[in-house]
């Protein structure tokens, strides 16, 4: 999987990877909740699977103390997974709570597992971490 620095980004932005969310994935740090979300679609469509057991909240359903083993079931979803475009619906910060709202459009195989989700984000020591999702 990966990507070249100078692809366009995953995340639909219009930009070059190096330029949008590659600096998140380098640095792991992301100055707003929609940055996040996008950075993490982009870190399921090249299979950085490490980053995004790095940005979600201890509290999440899915989180696992096996981060090996979280690491790679996420790998094997990202190989089956064809990841189409993103949407960003809504976006919106209360305070330390953020939510935001889209659409990614997937296929695994012949197969659309297209989805749209209104995530919730939390701030915790100046950092975003991806909480927990609902499906619209």
């Amino acid at each position: 999987m990966g990507i070249s620095a100078n692809s366009f980004c995953p995340c639909g932005s219009g930009q070059k990877y190096k330029r949008c969310c590659k600096q998140y994935h380098d640095q792991s740090f992301q100055p707003t909740p929609l940055a996040l979300m996008k950075s993490r679609y982009t870190a399921y469509a090249i299979g950085n699977a490490g980053y995004i057991v790095e940005t979600t909240h201890s509290e999440n359903r899915e989180f696992k103390q096996n981060k090996e083993l979280w690491k790679a079931e996420i790998e094997t979803f990202c190989w089956a997974t064809t990841f189409h475009k993103l949407e960003i619906l809504k976006s919106e910060i209360i305070h330390s709570e953020a939510f935001v709202t889209f659409r990614a459009i997937m296929s695994q195989g012949e197969k659309d597992i297209s989805f749209t989700e209104k995530s919730r984000f939390l701030q915790e020591n100046d950092r975003w971490l991806y909480r927990s999702g609902e499906f619209l």
